[in-house]
């Protein structure tokens, strides 16, 4: 008769066996986890293709030949010729201001000008006609009275010899020839240099003045009647026929839009990486697909704050025969800093630096070896490879358990 405890083992036995399976299995994975300590990695190939190395940022749209107009005085538009969006002519009749007291003003001028003019001429040949007549005259007249008194000395000098004259007398003649002499110097000084240099510079003066009041009475008339300076699209239109306008108010802008300019806000870190013929391509979200491209022009002289930013504008024209690209829209820009084709690339995180020596961990087997490399272009995703590695060598990226990788470290590749 079976004991109570052989009917315990025979109740249960199923258990106990159960138990050993278990155990059996957890020993077993125990030693094949202490058998494989190999690094699991992740892995990247080096690929043939291009690479480019690119600032992107954004900009605005200006036109490359622009013309603003501004009213010259306080006053009424008279005529509105064009309407916003028309294209013009060189020379075209746009707007007209009303110009009657600009034409008074210009009147004026004028007059006063002419006037200037004929006072630097009168300057200038010693004084008018009639002065001139007059002075010769007298000098004429001086000339004579000289003479006669010159004359008169002499006889009395020749009579004083002979006791006929007294010396009073000759005395007498001495002084009456030397105001004739006075006299006649005086026309004569008169005659050359009747002004004197205050005089002649008040009198030119008075011309400049003149000629400025002129010049600028003409500009205001100009100005009031404006007229398209070259071909182009009226973009702008800021008054309407009959509105009353001040001085230096907006009238409208032209531009010729077949070519625009884009400014391009770089920040800082990245101007040192501009080079004027870098290529920009240049995107709208209105015209989403749609790339235009261009060459930069020129690098940024000076770096200004631009909201939170401190940016330098580089700009560059861009050809826009279609008139799609409108002034003073935003863009996005992307300026090409450099592009090889062709090149050996790896991915960026698979690149090391130690002490700026660029390094990569190539898979032999399944065992790391350290490579030091040398490296080209560069940007956020991968680097180019100019030696140190061949085409289609295997490296690694990094431990998917987060183990350092080291030279010598056995791995295994994971997708």
């Amino acid at each position: 008769m079976p004991s109570a405890e052989q009917g315990f083992f025979s109740r249960y036995r199923w258990l106990a066996t159960a138990l050993a399976v278990v155990v059996a299995v957890v020993l077993l994975a125990s030693f094949v986890s202490r058998r494989d300590d190999s690094i699991p990695v992740r892995t990247a190939t080096t690929t043939r293709g291009i690479i480019r190395s690119v600032i992107s940022t954004n900009g605005k749209i200006e036109p490359a030949q622009n013309f603003e107009a501004h009213a010259p005085v306080a006053t009424t538009v008279k005529r509105v010729l064009i309407h916003e969006g028309d294209h013009v002519k060189k020379g075209q009749l746009l707007l007209q201001l009303d110009d009657a007291d600009a034409r008074s003003q210009a009147a004026r001028a004028m007059a006063q000008m002419k006037a200037a003019q004929a006072e630097v001429a009168s300057v200038q040949h010693g004084g008018t006609q009639e002065e001139i007549y007059t002075v010769d005259a007298q000098l004429v007249k001086a000339r004579t009275d000289r003479d006669a008194a010159q004359r008169n000395l002499q006889a009395m000098q020749s009579l004083e010899q002979k006791g006929a004259a007294s010396a009073g007398e000759v005395r007498e003649a001495e002084n009456a020839l030397k105001r004739a002499d006075a006299e006649l110097n005086l026309l004569q000084q008169k005659q050359k240099d009747r002004y004197s240099q205050p005089e002649v510079a008040r009198v030119e003066a008075q011309k400049s003045e003149a000629q400025a009041a002129h010049d600028a009475a003409e500009d205001v008339l100009a100005k009031s009647n404006l007229q398209a300076p070259f071909d182009g699209i009226v973009y702008a239109l800021a008054v309407r026929q009959g509105v009353f306008v001040q001085a230096g108010d907006l009238l409208l802008q032209e531009a010729d839009l077949s070519k625009v300019l884009v400014r391009a806000y770089v920040d800082e870190p990245d101007i040192g990486r501009l080079s004027p013929g870098d290529k920009i391509e240049i995107t709208w979200d209105a015209i989403p697909g749609r790339i235009w491209q261009a060459t930069l022009g020129a690098v940024p002289s000076t770096v200004k704050l631009r909201g939170t930013r401190n940016v330098g504008e580089a700009t560059a024209i861009i050809d826009n025969a279609d008139l799609k690209l409108l002034p003073n829209i935003n863009v996005g820009v992307t300026i090409v800093t450099a592009e090889h084709g062709g090149a050996l690339i790896l991915p960026r995180e698979a690149v090391h630096l130690d002490d700026h020596q660029p390094y990569v961990y190539e898979i032999e087997g399944n065992e790391l070896h350290r490579r030091n490399v040398q490296t080209a272009v560069s940007n956020l995703t991968a680097v180019e490879i100019t030696g140190g590695l061949q085409d289609k060598a295997v490296v690694a990226v990094a431990a998917i358990n987060g183990k350092p990788l080291r030279d010598g470290s056995i791995v295994r590749k994971v997708p």
